[in-house]
């Protein structure tokens, strides 16, 4: 079954509920009508009751059966606030009452606070500002330090096997980490595999190198991001530095690589050295192999969200809120 297909199946058994941040957007709006006719989830929509009401006119969308909550009146913003000055001391009730009447922020703490089990925006918004929400609201995973980001790359025909999926990081918020955020790069997209791909990660850190065929600082940066990754995780399958087809290609593996590896020839996680390479090697697998590039979506945070194109369609809008839930089940 087609994976957006499969989630979305999952998805009506639970009946998840997803903040969407953005109701004054009307594309938010059609696929809040979308995710409840078909039953996929349960919408909050957040905004004014005029900034929704004008968005629903306007998209030809029932409000009927809908959450609508306007955080700057919020019968909850008081609880928020306090749960919010817990979290960042030295904060006054007054600071925070009017930072979460902002509705990224307030649908980032309905996440923290177990009132919605995911939020995804960013239609009208930039991808920092919504990761910035992110970090103060719901925080990231535990020994996590840096949120990242990942695609969905589904293949239609890799080695005989049809619709081979992939996690190919970060490829849209890191520009050039260091050996630490690469470790933490590659340690929450394993995380993200576990959830999404439905197996066992095998991660495999990229370079121009294959296990010392080649040096330089980049080399080095990929180095030094396993060790720290191997010692954080050590019972987790993660290897480098590789070549691209030494990690995907069995019979190549064979013969670059020295040893033992539980990746090399079988990755099914692809960490980038930098921004430059994650995200031109993800648009030539979308456009050269015919791929199917989902997301990207955010990784590294205590609980699912993601992040939206502001170019995003109603489709998008839908298979991105349906694949984040996944991540939940």
């Amino acid at each position: 079954m087609d994976v957006i297909e499969l989630f979305k199946e999952k998805a009506r058994k639970r009946q998840f509920s997803v903040v969407l941040p953005e109701g004054w957007d009307e594309r938010v709006l059609q696929a809040a009508q979308r995710l409840r006719d078909e039953g996929i989830a349960r919408p909050i929509i957040l905004g004014t009751a005029e900034q929704i009401q004008t968005a629903a006119a306007g998209a030809g969308v029932s409000l009927d059966g809908m959450v609508t909550i306007s955080p700057r009146t919020s019968e909850k913003l008081d609880v928020y606030a306090e749960r919010y000055c817990r979290r960042r001391p030295g904060i006054t009730p007054s600071v925070a009452r009017n930072v979460l009447r902002k509705p990224l922020l307030y649908g980032g703490m309905m996440v923290a606070c177990g009132d919605a089990d995911t939020a995804v925006g960013g239609v009208a918004s930039a991808t920092s500002i919504l990761i910035q929400a992110g970090v103060l609201t719901v925080g990231l995973l535990p020994g996590i330090e840096t949120p990242s980001s990942y695609f969905l790359i589904i293949i239609p025909d890799f080695l005989g096997q049809k619709d081979k999926a992939f996690i190919f990081a970060d490829c849209a918020v890191n520009i050039d980490p260091t050996a630490r955020q690469l470790a933490d790069i590659a340690l929450a997209s394993a995380v993200s595999a576990r959830r999404i791909l439905g197996e066992e990660p095998r991660v495999a850190l990229l370079s121009f190198s294959t296990q010392g065929s080649a040096s330089g600082p980049i080399v080095e940066k990929v180095r030094q991001a396993l060790a720290i990754a191997r010692q954080r995780e050590p019972d987790l399958a993660i290897d480098g530095e590789f070549q691209a087809d030494a990690a995907l290609i069995p019979r190549v593996a064979a013969k670059k690589v020295k040893g033992e590896s539980r990746v090399a020839g079988k990755a099914n996680v692809i960490i980038f050295p930098d921004l430059n390479s994650g995200n031109i090697a993800y648009k030539l697998t979308q456009y050269l192999a015919g791929a199917r590039a989902i997301g990207p979506f955010l990784q590294g945070f205590a609980k699912p969200i993601t992040d939206l194109s502001r170019g995003a369609s109603v489709d998008d809008i839908v298979a991105t809120v349906i694949l984040t839930l996944g991540q939940l089940m």
